[in-house]
């Protein structure tokens, strides 16, 4: 069973990153509940979270600041998660920056899974946040070598 040992391995750097002290992370999300959660578990591994509750609001807080990974909710009012990370992505790449970004929403289907990907996301978590998932796809992202990011 190749799983098995793929996720030994994958639990080894879990371990390894279970303090993320000074990770600074943008977590985007109009659901105060939601919100509240992903930040309360990503604080209590030891990482920096700002907060927005729009894309707009987002847009802002990046042209402002550096984030070692972003966090959005697809389905947001005006200006959803897919159509964020391509404005983020178009913004980033004018900055020459790659910033690894995970999609977090409630639509489960196939194909909201591969617009997600297509859109420029490199993980994918459903709601409601599992610590265990959040910091195990975090942990991914953080181990990728800068080409498999999905440039």
């Amino acid at each position: 069973m190749a799983n098995n040992y793929e996720d030994s391995h994958l639990q080894d750097d879990i371990d390894h990153y279970q303090s993320l002290d000074g990770l600074q992370i943008l977590v985007v999300d109009d659901n105060e509940d939601s919100l509240f959660l992903t930040t309360f578990i990503l604080e209590s591994y030891g990482v920096q979270v700002t907060k927005a509750t729009s894309a707009l609001e987002a847009l802002e807080v990046i042209k402002n600041c550096r984030f070692d990974i972003l966090i959005f909710d697809i389905a947001m009012p005006k200006v959803d998660g897919y159509s964020l990370i391509r404005k983020v992505r178009q913004m980033l790449l004018l900055q020459k920056q790659h910033t690894p970004a995970i999609a977090l929403t409630a639509l489960t289907s196939e194909d909201n899974y591969n617009l997600a990907f297509l859109s420029g996301f490199q993980g994918y978590i459903h709601k409601p946040v599992e610590a265990s998932v959040l910091i195990a796809e975090i942990t991914k992202l953080l181990i990728l070598p800068q080409g498999e990011h999905g440039e």
